[in-house]
Protein backbone atom coordinates (compact mmCIF):
# COMPACT_ATOMS: atom_id res chain seq x y z
CA UNK A 1 0.00 0.00 0.00
CA UNK A 2 1.41 3.45 -0.84
CA UNK A 3 2.63 5.61 2.01
CA UNK A 4 -0.39 7.93 2.01
CA UNK A 5 -2.40 6.35 4.83
CA UNK A 6 -1.19 9.00 7.26
CA UNK A 7 -2.67 11.81 5.15
CA UNK A 8 -6.18 12.63 6.52
CA UNK A 9 -9.27 12.07 4.42
CA UNK A 10 -12.21 14.46 4.31
CA UNK A 11 -10.20 17.54 5.30
CA UNK A 12 -8.58 20.17 3.06
CA UNK A 13 -5.07 19.12 2.00
CA UNK A 14 -2.09 21.42 2.30
CA UNK A 15 0.14 22.02 -0.71
CA UNK A 16 2.86 19.92 0.90
CA UNK A 17 0.51 16.94 1.45
CA UNK A 18 -0.78 17.12 -2.13
CA UNK A 19 2.78 17.13 -3.51
CA UNK A 20 3.60 14.16 -1.26
CA UNK A 21 0.77 12.13 -2.79
CA UNK A 22 1.73 13.15 -6.33
CA UNK A 23 5.43 12.40 -5.81
CA UNK A 24 4.70 8.75 -5.03
CA UNK A 25 3.42 8.11 -8.50
CA UNK A 26 0.27 6.98 -10.23
CA UNK A 27 -0.45 4.13 -7.80
CA UNK A 28 -0.52 6.48 -4.78
CA UNK A 29 -2.82 8.96 -6.53
CA UNK A 30 -5.25 6.19 -7.57
CA UNK A 31 -5.23 4.74 -4.04
CA UNK A 32 -5.97 8.11 -2.44
CA UNK A 33 -8.81 8.88 -4.87
CA UNK A 34 -10.36 5.45 -4.21
CA UNK A 35 -10.25 6.12 -0.47
CA UNK A 36 -12.02 9.44 -0.98
CA UNK A 37 -14.67 7.72 -3.12
CA UNK A 38 -15.23 5.04 -0.46
CA UNK A 39 -15.56 7.71 2.22
CA UNK A 40 -18.21 9.54 0.19
CA UNK A 41 -20.07 6.28 -0.53
CA UNK A 42 -20.58 5.60 3.19
CA UNK A 43 -22.42 8.86 3.68
CA UNK A 44 -26.23 8.63 3.95
CA UNK A 45 -28.23 9.61 0.91
CA UNK A 46 -29.58 12.64 2.77
CA UNK A 47 -26.03 13.98 3.08
CA UNK A 48 -25.14 13.42 -0.58
CA UNK A 49 -25.36 16.63 -2.65
CA UNK A 50 -27.82 16.63 -5.52
CA UNK A 51 -26.38 16.50 -9.06
CA UNK A 52 -27.59 20.06 -9.66
CA UNK A 53 -25.89 21.45 -6.53
CA UNK A 54 -23.28 24.08 -7.48
CA UNK A 55 -19.74 23.20 -6.47
CA UNK A 56 -19.50 26.37 -4.41
CA UNK A 57 -22.30 25.10 -2.15
CA UNK A 58 -20.62 21.76 -1.38
CA UNK A 59 -18.52 22.06 1.80
CA UNK A 60 -14.92 20.99 1.48
CA UNK A 61 -15.10 19.44 4.96
CA UNK A 62 -18.06 18.46 7.10
CA UNK A 63 -17.64 18.06 10.84
CA UNK A 64 -18.45 14.62 12.26
CA UNK A 65 -21.63 14.47 14.38
CA UNK A 66 -21.21 15.21 18.06
CA UNK A 67 -21.41 12.19 20.41
CA UNK A 68 -24.67 13.41 21.93
CA UNK A 69 -26.32 14.53 18.70
CA UNK A 70 -29.05 12.71 16.82
CA UNK A 71 -26.70 11.42 14.13
CA UNK A 72 -23.98 10.35 16.57
CA UNK A 73 -26.28 8.81 19.18
CA UNK A 74 -25.32 5.24 20.04
CA UNK A 75 -28.41 4.39 22.14
CA UNK A 76 -32.11 5.01 21.86
CA UNK A 77 -33.41 8.26 23.36
CA UNK A 78 -35.81 8.41 26.23
CA UNK A 79 -36.01 6.80 29.64
CA UNK A 80 -34.79 3.29 30.33
CA UNK A 81 -37.29 0.40 30.53
CA UNK A 82 -39.00 0.30 33.91
CA UNK A 83 -38.67 4.04 34.51
CA UNK A 84 -41.68 5.56 36.24
CA UNK A 85 -43.43 7.83 33.78
CA UNK A 86 -44.35 11.43 34.44
CA UNK A 87 -47.59 13.12 33.52
CA UNK A 88 -49.43 16.35 34.10
CA UNK A 89 -50.84 16.47 37.66
CA UNK A 90 -54.60 16.85 38.12
CA UNK A 91 -55.81 20.45 38.38
CA UNK A 92 -56.28 22.01 41.80
CA UNK A 93 -59.26 24.08 40.64
CA UNK A 94 -62.39 23.04 38.73
CA UNK A 95 -64.13 25.94 36.97
CA UNK A 96 -66.88 24.02 35.23
CA UNK A 97 -68.28 20.49 35.20
CA UNK A 98 -69.95 18.65 32.33
CA UNK A 99 -71.59 15.21 32.17
CA UNK A 100 -71.47 13.10 29.00
CA UNK A 101 -73.66 10.06 28.31
CA UNK A 102 -74.29 8.29 25.03
CA UNK A 103 -77.93 8.06 23.93
CA UNK A 104 -77.35 4.98 21.78
CA UNK A 105 -74.56 2.63 20.76
CA UNK A 106 -72.14 4.49 18.45
CA UNK A 107 -71.47 1.23 16.50
CA UNK A 108 -74.90 -0.35 15.91
CA UNK A 109 -77.23 2.45 16.98
CA UNK A 110 -79.12 0.20 19.43
CA UNK A 111 -80.39 1.11 22.93
CA UNK A 112 -78.10 1.01 25.95
CA UNK A 113 -78.50 -0.50 29.44
CA UNK A 114 -77.46 2.13 32.00
CA UNK A 115 -74.58 1.15 34.32
CA UNK A 116 -72.87 2.80 37.26
CA UNK A 117 -69.40 2.66 35.72
CA UNK A 118 -67.88 6.03 34.82
CA UNK A 119 -64.54 7.80 34.53
CA UNK A 120 -63.27 11.34 34.99
CA UNK A 121 -61.30 13.30 32.43
CA UNK A 122 -59.80 16.78 32.83
CA UNK A 123 -59.46 19.24 29.95
CA UNK A 124 -57.61 22.51 30.44
CA UNK A 125 -58.38 25.07 27.75
CA UNK A 126 -58.08 28.77 27.09
CA UNK A 127 -61.52 30.42 26.85
CA UNK A 128 -62.62 31.21 23.32
CA UNK A 129 -63.67 34.77 24.00
CA UNK A 130 -60.42 36.12 25.49
CA UNK A 131 -60.22 39.87 25.14
CA UNK A 132 -58.81 42.89 26.90
CA UNK A 133 -61.17 44.16 29.59
CA UNK A 134 -62.24 47.79 29.24
CA UNK A 135 -63.03 49.67 32.46
CA UNK A 136 -64.60 53.10 32.53
CA UNK A 137 -63.22 55.10 35.47
CA UNK A 138 -65.30 58.04 36.65
CA UNK A 139 -62.88 60.34 38.45
CA UNK A 140 -64.47 62.99 40.66
CA UNK A 141 -62.68 66.30 41.00
CA UNK A 142 -63.42 68.12 44.25
CA UNK A 143 -62.42 71.47 45.66
CA UNK A 144 -59.92 71.77 48.53
CA UNK A 145 -60.55 75.04 50.40
CA UNK A 146 -57.22 74.82 52.22
CA UNK A 147 -55.08 74.32 49.08
CA UNK A 148 -57.56 76.33 47.01
CA UNK A 149 -57.46 73.96 44.06
CA UNK A 150 -59.35 71.01 42.61
CA UNK A 151 -58.04 67.55 43.49
CA UNK A 152 -58.84 64.08 42.25
CA UNK A 153 -57.80 60.53 43.26
CA UNK A 154 -55.18 58.60 41.36
CA UNK A 155 -56.20 55.70 39.12
CA UNK A 156 -53.67 52.95 39.95
CA UNK A 157 -54.45 50.67 36.98
CA UNK A 158 -52.61 52.66 34.29
CA UNK A 159 -49.81 55.16 33.92
CA UNK A 160 -50.78 58.84 33.59
CA UNK A 161 -51.91 59.61 30.05
CA UNK A 162 -52.13 55.92 29.03
CA UNK A 163 -55.31 54.19 27.93
CA UNK A 164 -53.67 50.77 28.18
CA UNK A 165 -53.17 49.22 31.59
CA UNK A 166 -50.03 47.96 33.30
CA UNK A 167 -50.47 44.33 32.28
CA UNK A 168 -50.73 45.21 28.61
CA UNK A 169 -47.45 47.10 28.76
CA UNK A 170 -45.61 44.51 30.86
CA UNK A 171 -46.92 41.49 28.92
CA UNK A 172 -46.04 42.95 25.52
CA UNK A 173 -42.57 43.96 26.72
CA UNK A 174 -42.05 40.48 28.20
CA UNK A 175 -42.96 38.84 24.90
CA UNK A 176 -40.51 41.07 23.02
CA UNK A 177 -37.55 41.57 25.36
CA UNK A 178 -37.61 38.33 27.37
CA UNK A 179 -38.99 35.75 24.92
CA UNK A 180 -37.61 37.26 21.72
CA UNK A 181 -40.84 37.67 19.74
CA UNK A 182 -40.66 40.22 16.97
CA UNK A 183 -42.75 43.37 17.01
CA UNK A 184 -45.09 41.99 14.34
CA UNK A 185 -45.50 38.75 16.31
CA UNK A 186 -46.41 40.63 19.49
CA UNK A 187 -48.89 42.70 17.51
CA UNK A 188 -50.43 39.50 16.09
CA UNK A 189 -50.83 38.00 19.58
CA UNK A 190 -52.78 41.02 20.80
CA UNK A 191 -54.82 41.38 17.63
CA UNK A 192 -55.83 37.75 17.02
CA UNK A 193 -55.81 36.31 20.54
CA UNK A 194 -56.61 39.24 22.83
CA UNK A 195 -58.73 40.99 20.17
CA UNK A 196 -56.97 44.31 20.72
CA UNK A 197 -55.36 46.36 17.96
CA UNK A 198 -52.19 48.24 18.90
CA UNK A 199 -49.94 49.90 16.33
CA UNK A 200 -46.17 49.27 16.29
CA UNK A 201 -45.62 52.88 17.30
CA UNK A 202 -47.95 52.39 20.25
CA UNK A 203 -45.94 49.41 21.46
CA UNK A 204 -42.64 51.29 21.15
CA UNK A 205 -43.98 54.31 23.04
CA UNK A 206 -45.15 52.07 25.89
CA UNK A 207 -41.84 50.17 26.03
CA UNK A 208 -39.74 53.33 26.06
CA UNK A 209 -41.83 54.71 28.92
CA UNK A 210 -41.46 51.39 30.78
CA UNK A 211 -37.69 51.59 30.30
CA UNK A 212 -37.56 55.08 31.81
CA UNK A 213 -39.63 54.07 34.84
CA UNK A 214 -37.64 50.88 35.53
CA UNK A 215 -34.22 52.44 34.94
CA UNK A 216 -33.50 52.63 38.73
CA UNK A 217 -33.75 48.83 38.77
CA UNK A 218 -31.19 48.67 35.95
CA UNK A 219 -28.78 50.79 37.99
CA UNK A 220 -29.44 48.60 41.03
CA UNK A 221 -28.57 45.49 38.99
CA UNK A 222 -25.26 47.10 38.03
CA UNK A 223 -24.44 47.91 41.66
CA UNK A 224 -25.31 44.40 42.82
CA UNK A 225 -23.26 42.86 40.01
CA UNK A 226 -20.22 44.91 41.04
CA UNK A 227 -20.75 43.80 44.65
CA UNK A 228 -20.92 40.07 43.83
CA UNK A 229 -18.09 37.78 44.91
CA UNK A 230 -17.85 36.06 41.50
CA UNK A 231 -18.77 37.81 38.25
CA UNK A 232 -18.88 36.20 34.81
CA UNK A 233 -18.36 38.34 31.70
CA UNK A 234 -18.88 37.68 28.00
CA UNK A 235 -19.65 39.61 24.83
CA UNK A 236 -21.13 38.97 21.39
CA UNK A 237 -21.91 40.91 18.26
CA UNK A 238 -25.06 43.05 17.97
CA UNK A 239 -26.55 45.18 15.21
CA UNK A 240 -27.79 48.73 15.69
CA UNK A 241 -28.97 50.67 12.62
CA UNK A 242 -27.38 47.99 10.46
CA UNK A 243 -23.93 48.54 11.99
CA UNK A 244 -21.93 46.20 14.21
CA UNK A 245 -22.17 46.95 17.91
CA UNK A 246 -21.49 44.69 20.88
CA UNK A 247 -23.68 43.18 23.55
CA UNK A 248 -21.88 42.82 26.89
CA UNK A 249 -23.14 40.44 29.56
CA UNK A 250 -22.10 40.53 33.22
CA UNK A 251 -23.76 37.85 35.29
CA UNK A 252 -23.72 36.22 38.72
CA UNK A 253 -26.15 33.69 40.21
CA UNK A 254 -28.53 36.49 41.28
CA UNK A 255 -28.19 39.22 38.61
CA UNK A 256 -27.55 39.63 34.90
CA UNK A 257 -26.62 43.00 33.43
CA UNK A 258 -26.71 43.55 29.66
CA UNK A 259 -25.09 46.53 27.99
CA UNK A 260 -25.14 47.37 24.27
CA UNK A 261 -22.24 49.54 23.15
CA UNK A 262 -20.54 50.40 19.88
CA UNK A 263 -17.13 49.48 21.37
CA UNK A 264 -15.65 46.07 22.18
CA UNK A 265 -12.62 47.39 24.04
CA UNK A 266 -11.72 49.01 27.33
CA UNK A 267 -13.96 52.11 27.00
CA UNK A 268 -17.08 49.94 27.05
CA UNK A 269 -15.85 47.98 30.05
CA UNK A 270 -15.07 51.15 31.96
CA UNK A 271 -18.72 52.18 31.58
CA UNK A 272 -19.74 49.12 33.54
CA UNK A 273 -16.83 48.94 35.96
CA UNK A 274 -17.44 52.39 37.35
CA UNK A 275 -15.46 51.37 40.44
CA UNK A 276 -12.75 48.85 41.21
CA UNK A 277 -14.07 45.31 41.34
CA UNK A 278 -12.91 43.36 44.40
CA UNK A 279 -14.28 39.93 43.47
CA UNK A 280 -13.20 37.22 41.04
CA UNK A 281 -13.78 38.08 37.37
CA UNK A 282 -14.35 35.00 35.18
CA UNK A 283 -13.94 35.55 31.44
CA UNK A 284 -12.38 34.22 28.28
CA UNK A 285 -9.00 35.36 26.97
CA UNK A 286 -10.27 38.52 25.23
CA UNK A 287 -7.60 41.17 25.84
CA UNK A 288 -9.98 43.97 26.84
CA UNK A 289 -10.64 42.30 30.20
CA UNK A 290 -6.96 42.64 31.15
CA UNK A 291 -7.31 46.41 31.60
CA UNK A 292 -9.97 46.07 34.31
CA UNK A 293 -8.80 46.17 37.93
CA UNK A 294 -10.13 43.11 39.76
CA UNK A 295 -9.40 41.32 42.98
CA UNK A 296 -8.64 38.07 41.12
CA UNK A 297 -9.28 36.55 37.71
CA UNK A 298 -10.14 33.15 36.33
CA UNK A 299 -9.71 32.46 32.64
CA UNK A 300 -11.98 29.90 31.02
CA UNK A 301 -10.05 26.65 30.67
CA UNK A 302 -12.69 25.24 28.32
CA UNK A 303 -11.78 27.98 25.83
CA UNK A 304 -8.16 26.86 26.12
CA UNK A 305 -9.02 23.21 25.47
CA UNK A 306 -11.21 24.29 22.56
CA UNK A 307 -8.27 26.18 21.09
CA UNK A 308 -6.11 23.04 21.25
CA UNK A 309 -8.75 21.07 19.38
CA UNK A 310 -9.15 23.80 16.76
CA UNK A 311 -5.40 23.87 16.05
CA UNK A 312 -5.29 20.11 15.60
CA UNK A 313 -8.26 20.06 13.23
CA UNK A 314 -7.57 23.08 11.04
CA UNK A 315 -4.01 24.36 11.48
CA UNK A 316 -2.03 21.15 10.83
CA UNK A 317 0.66 21.85 13.47
CA UNK A 318 4.19 20.60 13.04
CA UNK A 319 6.57 18.62 15.26
CA UNK A 320 6.47 19.49 18.95
CA UNK A 321 2.78 20.25 19.05
CA UNK A 322 1.56 16.78 20.10
CA UNK A 323 3.77 16.64 23.19
CA UNK A 324 2.88 20.20 24.22
CA UNK A 325 -0.88 19.63 23.81
CA UNK A 326 -0.71 16.35 25.72
CA UNK A 327 1.08 17.92 28.71
CA UNK A 328 -1.26 20.93 28.78
CA UNK A 329 -4.38 18.76 28.62
CA UNK A 330 -3.04 16.56 31.40
CA UNK A 331 -2.26 19.60 33.55
CA UNK A 332 -5.76 21.03 33.13
CA UNK A 333 -7.38 17.64 33.71
CA UNK A 334 -5.47 17.06 36.95
CA UNK A 335 -6.45 20.51 38.25
CA UNK A 336 -10.13 19.95 37.45
CA UNK A 337 -10.11 16.51 39.07
CA UNK A 338 -8.62 17.99 42.25
CA UNK A 339 -11.30 20.70 42.23
CA UNK A 340 -14.03 18.07 42.00
CA UNK A 341 -12.74 16.12 45.03
CA UNK A 342 -14.07 17.65 48.26
CA UNK A 343 -12.66 14.81 50.39
CA UNK A 344 -8.95 15.65 49.89
CA UNK A 345 -7.21 16.57 53.19
CA UNK A 346 -6.16 20.20 53.43
CA UNK A 347 -2.41 19.52 53.59
CA UNK A 348 -2.55 17.19 50.59
CA UNK A 349 -4.69 19.71 48.73
CA UNK A 350 -2.17 22.53 49.26
CA UNK A 351 0.69 20.28 48.16
CA UNK A 352 -1.02 19.28 44.92
CA UNK A 353 -2.14 22.83 44.29
CA UNK A 354 1.46 24.10 44.52
CA UNK A 355 2.64 21.55 41.97
CA UNK A 356 0.40 22.92 39.25
CA UNK A 357 2.29 26.21 39.10
CA UNK A 358 5.58 24.33 38.84
CA UNK A 359 4.31 22.07 36.08
CA UNK A 360 3.06 25.09 34.16
CA UNK A 361 6.45 26.83 34.44
CA UNK A 362 8.21 23.66 33.28
CA UNK A 363 5.92 23.53 30.26
CA UNK A 364 6.64 27.16 29.42
CA UNK A 365 10.39 26.69 29.90
CA UNK A 366 10.53 24.06 27.15
CA UNK A 367 11.90 25.61 23.93
CA UNK A 368 9.27 25.80 21.18
CA UNK A 369 9.85 26.05 17.43
CA UNK A 370 6.29 25.37 16.24
CA UNK A 371 4.37 28.60 15.64
CA UNK A 372 1.17 27.46 17.39
CA UNK A 373 3.13 26.34 20.45
CA UNK A 374 4.86 29.73 20.63
CA UNK A 375 1.49 31.47 20.36
CA UNK A 376 0.03 29.54 23.28
CA UNK A 377 3.25 29.95 25.26
CA UNK A 378 2.74 33.69 25.00
CA UNK A 379 -0.85 33.44 26.17
CA UNK A 380 -0.02 31.15 29.09
CA UNK A 381 2.79 33.43 30.28
CA UNK A 382 0.44 36.41 30.23
CA UNK A 383 -2.27 34.59 32.21
CA UNK A 384 -0.23 32.13 34.26
CA UNK A 385 -1.66 33.53 37.52
CA UNK A 386 -5.23 33.38 36.22
CA UNK A 387 -5.55 29.72 35.25
CA UNK A 388 -5.91 28.03 38.65
CA UNK A 389 -7.77 30.68 40.64
CA UNK A 390 -10.72 28.28 40.92
CA UNK A 391 -8.56 26.13 43.22
CA UNK A 392 -7.99 29.03 45.64
CA UNK A 393 -11.51 30.54 45.97
CA UNK A 394 -14.82 28.91 46.84
CA UNK A 395 -17.60 29.20 44.29
CA UNK A 396 -15.29 29.93 41.34
CA UNK A 397 -15.62 27.52 38.36
CA UNK A 398 -12.89 26.65 35.88
CA UNK A 399 -15.09 27.65 32.92
CA UNK A 400 -17.24 30.59 31.83
CA UNK A 401 -20.36 28.56 31.08
CA UNK A 402 -22.51 30.74 33.33
CA UNK A 403 -21.92 33.83 31.17
CA UNK A 404 -22.45 31.86 27.98
CA UNK A 405 -25.79 30.55 29.26
CA UNK A 406 -26.78 34.06 30.34
CA UNK A 407 -25.95 35.56 26.94
CA UNK A 408 -27.68 32.79 24.99
CA UNK A 409 -31.24 34.24 25.37
CA UNK A 410 -29.95 37.51 23.93
CA UNK A 411 -28.41 35.64 20.98
CA UNK A 412 -31.76 33.98 20.27
CA UNK A 413 -33.46 37.38 20.40
CA UNK A 414 -30.85 38.71 17.97
CA UNK A 415 -31.62 35.93 15.51
CA UNK A 416 -35.36 36.55 15.72
CA UNK A 417 -35.53 40.33 15.70
CA UNK A 418 -32.26 41.25 13.91
CA UNK A 419 -31.22 43.44 16.86
CA UNK A 420 -32.23 47.14 16.99
CA UNK A 421 -32.98 49.91 14.50
CA UNK A 422 -31.99 52.82 16.74
CA UNK A 423 -29.76 53.66 19.69
CA UNK A 424 -32.83 54.36 21.80
CA UNK A 425 -34.15 50.92 20.98
CA UNK A 426 -30.79 49.40 21.96
CA UNK A 427 -30.95 51.18 25.34
CA UNK A 428 -34.46 49.87 25.97
CA UNK A 429 -33.32 46.41 24.90
CA UNK A 430 -30.47 46.35 27.42
CA UNK A 431 -32.53 47.74 30.31
CA UNK A 432 -35.64 45.59 29.97
CA UNK A 433 -33.75 42.45 29.02
CA UNK A 434 -31.60 42.83 32.16
CA UNK A 435 -34.63 43.30 34.40
CA UNK A 436 -36.61 40.36 33.01
CA UNK A 437 -33.55 38.08 33.17
CA UNK A 438 -32.72 39.08 36.76
CA UNK A 439 -36.31 38.54 37.93
CA UNK A 440 -36.23 35.10 36.31
CA UNK A 441 -32.99 34.26 38.15
CA UNK A 442 -34.51 35.29 41.46
CA UNK A 443 -37.63 33.18 40.96
CA UNK A 444 -40.14 36.03 40.61
CA UNK A 445 -43.05 36.09 38.16
CA UNK A 446 -42.07 39.04 35.94
CA UNK A 447 -45.61 40.17 35.08
CA UNK A 448 -46.94 40.24 38.64
CA UNK A 449 -43.75 41.78 40.03
CA UNK A 450 -43.52 44.65 37.55
CA UNK A 451 -47.27 45.34 37.56
CA UNK A 452 -47.18 45.64 41.35
CA UNK A 453 -44.20 48.02 41.11
CA UNK A 454 -46.00 50.18 38.52
CA UNK A 455 -49.07 50.43 40.74
CA UNK A 456 -46.87 51.54 43.62
CA UNK A 457 -45.21 54.12 41.39
CA UNK A 458 -48.58 55.40 40.15
CA UNK A 459 -49.87 55.90 43.70
CA UNK A 460 -46.70 57.19 45.41
CA UNK A 461 -44.53 58.54 42.61
CA UNK A 462 -41.65 56.31 43.73
CA UNK A 463 -40.53 52.95 42.34
CA UNK A 464 -39.96 50.26 44.99
CA UNK A 465 -36.52 48.61 45.05
CA UNK A 466 -35.85 45.54 42.95
CA UNK A 467 -37.01 42.53 44.98
CA UNK A 468 -34.22 40.39 46.40
CA UNK A 469 -33.91 36.65 46.06
CA UNK A 470 -35.60 34.89 49.00
CA UNK A 471 -33.17 33.40 51.50
CA UNK A 472 -32.87 29.62 51.40
CA UNK A 473 -34.80 27.98 54.23
CA UNK A 474 -33.15 25.59 56.64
Amino acid sequence: MPDVASIPLGVPLTAEQARRVYSQGEEAVVFYLMQLSALAAHKPASEQPAPSTPSGMIPAYQKPPAPGSKLGRTKRPGAKPGHVGSRRPPPTRIDRRQTHRAEQCPDCGGPLNRCRQRRTRYVEEIPEDVRVEVTEHTVHRDWCPQCRKRVEPTVPDALPGRRLGHRVIVLSAWLHYALGNTLSQVQAVFQHHLQTTITPGGFLAMWFQLQELLYPWYEQIQREALASAVLHADETGWRVQGKTWWLWCFSSPDVTYYMIDRCRGGPALRKFFSEEYDGVLVSDFWGAYNAIAAGARQKCLVHLLRDLKFVEQYKHPGPGWAEFAKKLRRLIGDAVRLWKRPDVPEEEYRSKRARFDGRLQELLATPAQEVQVRRLHKRLRRHCKELFTFLDHDGVPFDNNHAERAIRPAVIIRKNSYANRSERGADAQAVLMSIYRTLHQRGFAPLATIVSALKTYTLTGQLPPLPQKPAASG
